[in-house]
This record gives structure tokens, C-alpha cells and sequence, in this order.
């Protein structure tokens, strides 16, 4: 029996689940020339900001979750 799920048609709320409670996903946010980070749920829930990625990042990793970054 096959485990992994048909990653070829994942429905948006399936794609989502995909390690929800273990990915944060961390973005640069606001307009130019401001740095601010914020920290995201695997879906797309923002869980917090901060000034600077070092924080956004050891935040997740605090929580035992890992931060995977998002260009």
C-alpha cells in the first residue's frame, strides 16, 4: 500500500496540512527599506512578526518547529 499522498492532485486545504505542525514558514514582509519578518503556519496563518529573521527564525525553532524560508 502506497503511504505518500498523489502529490499530483493534492487539493489546496491538503496541500496545506502537509506538516502543519511541523513547518513555519518565515517571509521578508512590509514595503521597502523596512525589515520585518513574519512567521506562518503551513496554512498561511500568520503566527507572529518580527524585526529581524534571526528572531522569526529561532522563535519557530523554540516551538519545535522547523523554519523554512520563503522567497
Amino acid at each position: 500500500m502506497n503511504e505518500y499522498p498523489d502529490w499530483k492532485n493534492l487539493t489546496h486545504r491538503e496541500f496545506a496540512q502537509l506538516g502543519w505542525n511541523q513547518l513555519a514558514y518565515v517571509k521578508r514582509i512590509g514595503p521597502a527599506g523596512e525589515k520585518a519578518w513574519s512567521v506562518h503556519a503551513a496554512d498561511g496563518t500568520e503566527i507572529a512578526v518580527f524585526d529581524n529573521r534571526d528572531g522569526a527564525f529561532a522563535h519557530a525553532m523554540e516551538n519545535d518547529i522547523a523554519p523554512v524560508s520563503v522567497h
